[in-house]
Parts: structure tokens; sequence; C-alpha cells
């Protein structure tokens, strides 16, 4: 039955998908410049020798304790920098700053809010976090919504490791950046959430009083094409049907400039055995000063980064950054049990316990599974 019915399915998603026209990508708003999907955009990508030094920025975050009224993290902020294949010594900030957050609900004229107190390892990393005042969200903010329904807690618990991210690379750009250096962030260089426009903001002014670059590179895409194609699965099919005789190359998509987004938009392959294409971003107004010969040139270092063995046709700088700041199940199985015995010896274990109770049957059920 199940055989039959997979079967089914595969045929109708078979029909459903139809590649015949990848389209234009498709952003849905008016202020995005779209630039069309054609075999004559497909640029080469070069290798380069260059002096440029790149600084890679990334986080990471996971829940230690939980409930619908709280949720308790723990958060880590990394870069690293990297002058062609070589690991560059930094001068004075710490390479990464972790802090615990704490997020609850509070009733408010007639609204639950959602705020977060932030507690650095090391009190000296305080200046480098974001600011608590900006860690306070209505529940029904539409900016960490989903649908209809009050935000999840856990959502909004996730925004302080995020601003987070912004501030550590402001301080990065301050203390450690050069004019033609280059920030590499993991992600889009758009902003989302309420109060993040101001963090990204406050980088972007850093980075342009310093002449420095800020691109974004990222590892996953919701874009999608006028046909409903995925847009790197279509990018990556035009590549392959116009025969594209490049090892690695990349292709303009789009361009904005909006306050919460002002980018140019690629899509890029950085190996030529990789199975992958990335959206690959550079800030506009840094390209208006870098020109297409300067963007030539970034990808060129970046496709040089993306070699080791380990996930070719991806920055090693990324790869070094998401390895050290991502946040282990192990670690979080420690700090738990440090956090449970501090609740337990302040004898406030029941009350904690009847509000994890409110989520916790579904992993019950789960273990009585097993």
């Amino acid at each position: 039955m199940i055989v039959e019915a997979i079967r089914k399915l595969v045929d109708r998603l078979d029909g459903n998908i139809k590649e015949q026209d990848v389209g234009s990508p498709f952003f849905g708003d008016p202020d995005y410049k779209i630039f069309p999907l054609s075999k004559e955009n497909f640029k080469a990508i070069k290798p380069v020798e260059s002096k440029r030094r790149f600084m890679f920025v990334d986080g990471g975050n996971q829940e230690i304790l939980g409930a619908p009224n709280f949720s308790i993290q723990f958060n880590r902020v990394y870069f690293n920098i990297f002058e062609a294949h070589q690991r560059v010594l930094w001068n004075s900030m710490p390479s990464r700053v972790e802090f615990l957050s704490a997020t609850n609900s509070r009733f408010y004229e007639d609204e639950i809010y959602y705020d977060t107190s932030i507690f650095p390892l090391e009190d000296k990393h305080k200046g480098l976090l974001p600011d608590e005042a900006d860690l306070s969200f209505n529940s029904f903010d539409r900016t960490v919504t989903i649908g209809t329904q009050r935000a999840d807690i856990q959502r909004v618990a996730s925004i302080a490791r995020k601003f987070a991210e912004w501030e550590y690379a402001f301080h990065v750009i301050e203390e450690e950046m050069e004019e033609d250096n280059v920030l590499a962030v993991d992600g889009t260089l758009q902003t989302g959430f309420t109060n993040e426009l101001k963090y990204a903001q406050k980088v972007h002014r850093a980075a342009k009083s310093k002449g420095v670059i800020m691109i974004g590179l990222s590892k996953t895409s919701h874009l999608f094409t006028t046909t409903g194609l995925s847009l790197l699965g279509a990018v990556n099919k035009l590549a392959d049907d116009c025969g594209i005789p490049f090892d690695s190359w990349y292709i303009p998509v789009a361009e904005v400039a909006t306050a919460d987004h002002n980018a140019f938009i690629y899509v890029v392959k950085l190996h030529l055995i990789s199975n992958h294409v990335f959206r690959f971003e550079v800030c506009r107004d840094q390209f208006e000063r870098l020109g297409e010969e300067g963007v030539d040139e970034i990808v060129g270092q970046l496709a040089s980064n993306s070699q080791d063995v380990s996930f070719p046709g991806y920055p090693y700088g990324l790869v070094d950054a998401d390895r050290f700041a991502r946040v282990s199940s192990n670690e979080i199985e420690s700090y738990q049990a440090i956090l449970l015995s501090e609740i337990s010896r302040m004898g406030n274990w029941p009350k904690f316990l009847r509000h994890i109770r409110a989520t916790d049957a579904h992993s019950i059920l789960n273990m009585l599974m097993r």
C-alpha cells in the first residue's frame, strides 16, 4: 500500500514540476531590479593572486531548557581571518564570545511580550553583545510570527544570537579590519526582525567608513523563479542545459536598494566538482566602488578558499566559522545538568517543572514508543 501511494505521489510531483522554462528570478517586490537568466550572463570565475583579507563571521545557539513562557539558551559567535589559503592571527578581538540568554513572557497592556536578558560568560564581553532593550518583542510582531499564530518563544529567543552576530561584526570591523578587507557573513545581507536594521546599519556605516567590503553567502535559499522553480535549481539547470564550460561561475540575478536590503545578488558555483550553488551578495554601496573587476577578484578569492576536501565549493573560512560557532548537543546536556542543579539548589524546581510539563508530553510519548 505505501509503495503504491509513494509511486502515485512521485508521478504527480514529477508532472507538477515543469522545467522546460526556467523563468526569471522572482522576489515579489517591485524594488528588486531583476536580471534575466541567460547563457550570456554567466561569468567564469578566474583564480587570482591577492593579499586581500577575508573575515568570516558566524553564530550558533541551542535551547538548554524551555517552556511556553521561557527559553534559556546558550549562544556563541565566532570569527576568523584568512588571507588566500592561510589563516591569519587577529590583534585584539576575542575569536569567539559566548553568552547565556533567558527569554520570558510578560503581560503588558493586554498583550503578551517576550523579553530577553543576556548573561555573557565573561563580563568583559558585555560590550560586544546587543542591547537588551532591543530584544523585547510583542508576541504578535509580524517579523517573528509564522502565519496567524503567536510567535514561538524559542524562535524569539534565537534573535539574541542573530543580533549578536551583527554587533560582533561591527567590532570586528572596528578592531581588526583595514581598507579593502572583506567581511563575509553566513547568510544574506537582508534584515527581517524588528530592531535588526539598527544593528545592520551600524555595521554598514563602519564598513563604509573603513573601506571594508561586505558580502553574504547563504547555505540555503527559498527564492523562486516566475515558473515556480527554486531559483538555485533553475540556475543550475540552465548552466547544465547551456553547457556552461567554466569550472566555476557566477551570474547576477537582482539588484536592490532599500532600507532593509542593499545588495547585488548573484548565484555562484565555486568548484568544478561541487553539487551546490549558493546565493551570494555584495553590499550595493561597495559594489559602486568595486566595479565588476573588483567583484571578479572577490569571487575568485572565494573560489580559491573553497578547495577543501571536507566541502569543495564552499569557502573553508565559513566551514571553519560554522564548526567553531556551532553549539553541540553534548555541550547543551552539560549546561542543562548545571542549570537543573542550580534550580534544585534554590528549591524552585516545582515552580519550573509545572511550566515545562506544558510542552513535554510529546517527548514522553516518544520515550514510550521506543
